[in-house]
């Protein structure tokens, strides 16, 4: 691919519900440009963007691909995203590195969950939108019906480029409203035929331009002027007006097609290339500094220094570490030593290229909002900014969802431990929403996902790439056990044997205390046990809080009182203390009234109105406390619930809260305190406890 400027570049991301057509749509745009010579298809596994093995597999996007082209003079850069929500870190990436959204729609199904959140995530980056209306050449689809659905939904400034033209109950092709005429397609060549709208289309024809020039007549005066008095806009007019809107957000133009047919897709690509922003469209650029404080930069495509943000690392056990970058500032050239703002540490890009699904081009240089890749990066990671720059300027980082999901990870078979470590700390450089974490408590190795299909190809993906087979079991929480009674109990160590023995003798009082751990104190009077012994009888104690006498959980908020004992001259040493001292822990503590505790965390759901009784009856069944319902602000009818809950109530709420609200709800869940077990629970808790 020649060398490409700045003002050519469009980055698009496509965005929507899983099984919508975003890869299929990106497979046809690569076809209909001559990037490759037959038309891959999702169900045969062929498709340049789902090239994983895990995606051939099970027919959708895992993970993002980029897949670039070049239209009518322009390098449009395709980030084809996953619609599944497991994999919303993926979508993040895109559209942090996006300068346009294309959310894809079934004709079929209209306006799902993953149009939403898609929508959602692009007004969050400030980046343009537009609808692309797929399958509509589909005997059930109904373009009509979606079209006005998303225009109620998202506003008047929803406007269409195409429209199809049906035929009784038959799609024979489409409109263009900025032209003005009718591609049909031509069964016996394979070819578009272009001609006039004919008679019995115009009303709709010019029913939905109506809608266009409307909506374009909102981006300047002049244009209103014509409308109104009914003047003719020209077709220049007519793209620079929608060039300036898509730019605005005053417009947010709905186009439709059949990928799998490549109908459509030549007016999308001209579109794109003509209408849809270039990188320096919104001439700045957020950064953060050290206190996280997010400024502007200007996107300078002439800098003297350039700059990069690295959005994806890819671990492959063949060709190693991929990361994938924009250039955000001025040119890279290969070759070129950039230094780590995060790190501190230089980097020289050897080789840099452009990589279309898994296939990469060398080039020599990226052009300023290009998008390309380098391999072998040693100290370089996802969210980092390299630049030549002495400033220290990092770019504001992509926010990730946080993982809840959480399952316990073993090997099935003895030796895998170093394979397990060794492939999850190149999955976790890949993925920024996966967290591991060695629970030194439960004695668990535990993987946290957004969801179970996350997790299970994570598990693929271990065995598959790095040949350790691990098995995923609910995990052991962190109990503690503490007392509600005071009792006193004495407890004396002797031993004989020749020689020098040992003897110690305390009596202590045990209550529950106020701090978290042990508050010790002593109120032995007339030097019965001596000033020496007093730190290991404590120590004592806090050895044995490690176990409790239920359930073997650790002891917290324990309160003792060392008020009497004896010793022998010769016998007593600090040990003899530490075992007298276990000795009265074991006795006392079954007396104290012992119960168990377990974590508590403070939640908060974010919901649209109607489900909030679902939710709350759900709560309930979790033994939740809610504690307050109040409106979204950043939100139009979504609600928030805060409630306290057992985290043993919360191990599938990932999934439960999905089922429930058809995917539109999510939640935030942490740690906030230990409450007491109900009597009812208890027992099961002890008798797993033993079991394990």
């Amino acid at each position: 691919m020649e060398n490409v400027y700045t003002k050519s570049i469009r980055n698009v991301a496509l965005l929507g519900h899983s099984g919508g057509g975003k890869t299929s749509l990106a497979e046809s745009m690569l076809y209909i440009s001559r990037v490759t010579e037959r038309l891959g298809n999702v169900a045969d596994g062929n498709t340049v963007c789902d090239f994983d093995p895990e995606e051939i597999k099970r027919g959708y996007s895992i993970s993002s691909a980029t897949a670039p082209l070049l239209w009518n003079g322009a390098k449009i850069n395709i980030l084809d995203t996953p619609g599944f929500f497991d994999f919303e870190g993926e979508v993040r990436q895109c559209v942090r590195v996006a300068d346009a959204a294309i959310i894809v729609v079934d004709g079929k199904a209209g306006i799902e969950v993953g149009t939403e959140i898609g929508w959602n995530l692009a007004c969050e980056a400030g980046i343009p939108k537009a609808f692309f209306i797929n399958r509509f050449d589909d005997g059930e689809a109904r373009f009509y019906k979606v079209f006005n659905a998303v225009r109620d939904k998202y506003g008047l400034n929803v406007c269409p480029i195409q429209i199809p033209i049906i035929d009784g109950d038959t799609v024979i092709g489409f409109a263009n409203l900025v032209e003005m005429c009718v591609y049909t397609f031509e069964k016996s060549t394979g070819e578009y035929v272009r001609s006039s709208i004919p008679d019995k289309f115009k009303d709709v024809c010019d029913e939905y331009h109506n809608i266009l020039l409307e909506a374009i007549a909102q981006t300047s005066d002049e244009l209103m002027d014509k409308f109104f008095n009914e003047e003719p806009i020209s077709r220049e007019e007519a793209l620079e007006a929608i060039h300036t809107g898509i730019i605005s957000g005053d417009i947010v133009p709905v186009f439709c097609g059949a990928a799998l047919k490549n109908w459509g897709i030549k007016t999308f690509l001209d579109t794109i290339s003509e209408s849809f922003p270039r990188p320096t469209a919104r001439k700045v650029e957020h950064i953060v500094d050290e206190n996280g404080e997010i400024s502007e930069i200007a996107i300078d495509m002439n800098a003297q220094d350039t700059s990069v943000f690295v959005f994806k690392t890819v671990a492959d056990p063949f060709v190693g570490k991929m990361s994938l970058f924009k250039v955000m500032n001025g040119n890279l050239k290969k070759d070129m030593v950039l230094k780590n703002t995060t790190t501190g540490i230089s980097e020289k890009f050897n080789k840099i290229f452009m990589l279309r699904g898994k296939k990469q081009t060398d080039v020599d240089e990226f052009a300023c909002g290009d998008i390309g890749a380098t391999a072998k990066l040693v100290n370089t990671n996802t969210n980092d900014t390299l630049t030549t720059s002495s400033a220290n300027i990092k770019y504001a980082p992509i926010v990730y969802p946080r993982p809840y999901y959480t399952m316990a990870i073993a090997p099935k078979a003895k030796g895998d431990e170093d394979r397990i470590s060794s492939g999850i700390a190149r999955l976790l450089e890949e993925d920024w929403t996966v967290k591991y974490e060695n629970n030194s408590e439960t004695k668990q190795l535990t993987i946290s996902g957004l969801g179970d299909i996350h997790l299970d190809i994570l598990v693929s993906k271990l065995r598959n790439r790095y040949g350790a087979n691990v098995e995923l079991t609910k995990p052991r929480l962190a109990y503690r056990e503490t007392i509600k009674g005071t009792v006193e109990v004495e407890g004396k160590h002797k031993k004989q044997s020749g020689g020098s023995g040992q003897y110690g003798h305390v009596k202590i009082k045990f209550a529950p205390g106020q701090d978290e751990g042990l508050t010790f104190t002593e109120s032995v009077f007339g030097g019965a046990v001596p000033k020496n012994f007093f730190p290991a009888v404590e120590t004592g104690l806090r050895e044995c809080m490690q176990k409790g006498v239920l359930a073997g959980y650790p002891v917290v908020n324990l309160a003792a009182d060392l008020y009497d004992g004896s010793y022998h001259d010769v016998d007593s040493n600090e040990i003899s203390f530490k075992l007298a001292a276990a000795i009265a822990y074991r006795e006392g503590l079954p007396k104290a009234k012992p119960v168990i505790l377990e974590p508590v965390g403070a939640l908060k759901v974010y919901i649209p109105d109607n489900y909030v009784g679902d939710i709350l009856g759900d709560l309930n069944k979790r033994r939740g406390k809610v504690m307050g319902i109040e409106a979204d602000e950043k939100g139009p009818e979504t609600q928030i619930i805060t409630a306290e809950v057992p985290f043993a109530e919360m191990t599938d709420y990932v999934i439960a809260l999905r089922a429930s609200t058809q995917g539109r709800g999510r939640f935030d869940f942490d740690f906030i305190r230990y409450d007491e077990v109900p009597a009812s629970l208890t027992d099961k808790i002890v008798a797993e406890a033993k079991k394990d």
